[in-house]
């Protein structure tokens, strides 16, 4: 049997349930808007290698430079195959991601790995 809590121990806990769900994404979205910041944002994102997080990233980024309807007309994308790409299991193709890119005002660069 689950041990009962006392009412001030829920008020605190929804409390912190709301403080801990502080929306952050207006705040990035608004960041991303000048494209060093969004250029530092994928990149740093492309360090970790994980791929449902740059997806997210890109997305962001979207979103930032007009939306992801307007970004996948750029790009002469469809609209829901650029959502598609987007999502946590987007798998874009090279060209797909170029294009995407290139109509948020940024490129795909390489450089070598300092030791």
């Amino acid at each position: 049997m689950p041990k009962p809590i006392s009412k001030t121990t829920k008020r605190a806990a929804r409390k912190s349930r709301a403080a801990a769900s502080l929306p952050y994404e207006g705040w990035l979205v608004e960041q991303l808007k000048d494209p060093a910041e969004a250029a530092a944002y994928l990149e740093a994102v492309l360090e970790d290698g994980d791929q449902a997080a740059i997806m997210l990233a890109l997305r962001h980024v979207a979103q930032a430079r007009g939306g992801l309807a307007m970004v996948a007309s750029k790009a002469r994308l469809t609209r829901e195959a650029t959502y598609r790409m987007l999502s946590k299991s987007g798998n874009p193709e090279l060209r797909s991601l170029s294009a995407v890119l290139k109509a948020t005002g940024l490129r795909i660069s390489v450089k070598p790995i300092v030791a």
